[in-house]
Order: structure tokens, then sequence, then C-alpha cells
């Protein structure tokens, strides 16, 4: 399975870029691409200060630009997106096919007193559900919000349903860049399953201080290795997966059937 991150950052309401990577993925025969957090609308704190008219445009706008792309292009695009609904605003990761689009919305956010999008966004605050699976050329993908990855409640949802690849949208920042790379590797290797990761690039200047997303955006094996990365420079990385790598990987190490035995 040939997927791809394109590494950047944020680009508003301008397609430019988008269109020319997406031209070389597909050439290189990419099915599935994977944007980071934060990239097709402002940034969090910025968001704050923007009208709802001005959030939903940008949405509508962005949506209609990837729905084409994934028809023209015949490629399924995963974009974190801002979406308005009967004056509501939520944060969902919209996934883009040929021929439909879905939501997920996210179900854990963030709620920290310099960063609280629990208390901005409109998402339904229940019990966790499955995150977003699908499966192209029975490829099995799952989709996740980047915080989610820190919570074994929303994997506990995905352990019956043997997916290949989690696709994980990201906008990590400050000095998290060695606890991200160890948290994302630890999820690959105990759930024995590829984690595409695509983070943004850029700097949001906020009147205390910079917040600089660093990217490293990667791919970590079954096994909890890193197979491709990248810098902080603005980047299209395209990857090869295999689901007999997956399926190797948890022969080798049995976890789900010394669970499995157990029930």
């Amino acid at each position: 399975m040939k997927c791809a991150v394109l590494q950047l950052s944020a680009q508003g309401m301008s397609s430019t870029k988008l269109y020319n990577h997406i031209r070389v993925a597909s050439r290189k025969g990419v099915k599935v691409l994977l944007l980071g957090e934060y990239i097709l609308n402002p940034f969090f704190k910025e968001l704050q200060n923007l009208s709802l008219s001005m959030i939903k445009e940008q949405a509508l706008h962005q949506s209609k630009i990837l729905k084409d792309l994934a028809t023209t292009y015949n490629m399924t695009i995963i974009a974190p997106l801002i979406i308005v609904k009967k004056q509501n605003i939520y944060k969902t990761v919209a996934k883009f096919s040929p021929n439909s689009t879905s939501y997920y919305q996210q179900q854990l956010l963030i709620n920290y007193s310099h960063w609280n999008e629990e208390k901005f966004f409109n998402n339904e605050t229940k019990a966790i559900e499955s995150p977003l699976v699908f499966k192209i050329d029975g490829f099995k993908f799952a989709i996740m919000s980047g915080f989610e990855i820190h919570f074994d409640e929303i994997f506990d949802k995905l352990s019956s349903k043997n997916i290949d690849c989690i696709l994980l949208p990201s906008v990590s920042t400050f000095d998290s860049f060695n606890r991200w790379k160890a948290l994302i590797l630890s999820r690959a290797f105990t759930n024995n399953c590829y984690i595409l990761r695509a983070n943004r690039i850029g700097i949001y200047e906020d009147t205390d201080y910079n917040w600089h997303f660093y990217g490293d955006s990667l791919l970590a094996s079954p096994n909890g290795e890193i197979l491709e990365h990248l810098g902080n420079e603005e980047e299209l990385m395209i990857v090869d997966m295999s689901h007999t790598e997956v399926v190797q990987a948890r022969r080798l190490w049995g976890f789900k059937e010394m669970i499995n035995k157990r029930f």
C-alpha cells in the first residue's frame, strides 16, 4: 500500500501547494494522502479570534478543493478540518475519497489552560467509540486525531478490528519531540500496526512566546521501529506498507493471541 504524508505549514485559503504536491503523489501511485492538523484552517489560538462566518467559509472552500482533488486524482485524502454546523464548531478529520466524504469527530480534545480545545469546540462528550475505519485494496486503516493516541480506551475500540495502519494527523509543538516519537513507536509496537504520523510545521507568534511546530512526520513499523521520517521543512514523504509485515509481527510477538485465549 503506497501512502504519503504532506508536511506543510498553515495554508489558509491557498491551494497551490496542495495541487502541486498531490499531482506528484498521484504520478507515483499514492492511494492515501495524509495532512497534519491546522493546515487547512488557522491554528487554534487564531481560530478563537475569527468570526463563525469566516471559519465556515474556510471549511466550505477547503472541502470543495479536496473533494475535487480526490476525484481528479483517484486518491483518498485525510485532512483535519474545522467545520461549522448550525452555529456550532466541530474539530474533525475528514476523509475525502473519489466517490464519498466522511467525517470523524475528534472524541478527546486538549483541555489545558493555555490550549483548551475542549471548551472552544462543540464536539460531543460521550462514551468512547471506535475511530473511523476504512479499507482500500484489502488494507485496513483507522483515523485517529493526534491527541487521542494518549488514551488506551481508543485503542481498546480498535483491538478487534485488525487495523493495518493508524493515520495520525498531529500539531505537536514546544519540547515534545522525543516524547511523541517514543509514544508513537510504543503504540505501533504494542498494537503491531503501522502508524503514519503527519505533523505540521511553521510558527504561531503569541504575545508571550512562539509556538514552533517541528514536523518530524514519520512512519512507524508494526515492530516499533522508524521506517521513514522528515525534518522540519515542507516536504512530501511517500511510503510503502505491507499487510504481510503486519501479520508477521502479530505472529512473532503474539500479544493479541495471549489476550484472546483468556476470553
